[in-house]
């Protein structure tokens, strides 16, 4: 179905522990929070819910801090080896219960409301992969604003560059903000416009033709997992 799960784990590469555990934004978010999350719902959705357990153990779960959210943080016992393995394992067991079943193979996940506890293997897995995108995405930002390191395409172009392109962006909030508030006081409009954006952008981020007409398109580059 998939390779291993390098991509998220990735973000977790030459940190230290305290980095990889602390919350970045104010409802708590952390790396090392993001994987175990992940874990334990890789082991319920594509495991538990279809008579397949984890083969394991998870403190969290045994003892209902789960429900306050204690799968969205390391305690200090927790090691980055721990839940890294963990999110490994529940991988593969993961892995080896899609093999083994159908996309019809009815399931149900226990939590969910009973008129609509019932589901099948197909939907866990869109649900699933929902999921892991979210919170790589997640990771991508945490990631960013600890030491600056940003997704596969930041090192196609030099910092002034990319000091360049977020300077525009905030110039163009800037100018919006300025016009809003204008005619908020029933003044004339702003006149003229910012320069276009996309005319600065690197040329992955923004289709020539669009950067010639002054509009912007974004081209997402393909990230693997």
């Amino acid at each position: 179905m998939r390779g291993p799960p390098t991509g998220l784990l990735s973000k977790l590469d030459d940190l230290s522990e305290y980095d990889r555990r602390r919350p970045l934004t104010p409802t708590g978010t952390n790396l090392l929070g993001l994987v175990k999350h992940l874990a334990g719902l890789e082991y319920l959705y594509l495991g538990e819910c279809f008579g397949y357990p984890a083969p394991e153990r998870m403190s969290w779960i045994d003892d209902g801090s789960i429900w306050q959210g204690a799968d969205m943080w390391a305690t200090p016992d927790e090691s980055t080896g721990y839940i890294t393995g963990l999110y490994r394992r529940a991988c593969s067991h993961a892995d080896d219960v899609v093999a083994a079943l159908d996309l019809d193979a009815p399931g149900s996940v226990p939590h969910w409301p009973a008129d609509r506890r019932d589901t099948t293997l197909g939907v866990l897995l869109i649900r699933m992969v929902a999921e892991t995108a979210q919170h790589a995405g997640h990771a991508d930002i945490v990631r960013e604003l600890i030491d600056g390191k940003g997704g596969p395409d930041q090192d196609g172009f030099d910092a002034a560059t990319w000091q360049d392109y977020t300077a525009q962006i905030q110039a163009a909030a800037d100018a919006f903000s300025w016009s809003w508030r204008r005619s908020l006081r029933h003044e004339a409009p702003l006149r003229g416009t910012p320069r276009p954006v996309a005319s600065v952008l690197p040329p992955c981020l923004g289709n020539r033709g669009d950067e010639a007409r002054g509009t912007f398109r974004p081209t997402v580059p393909p990230h693997g997992s």
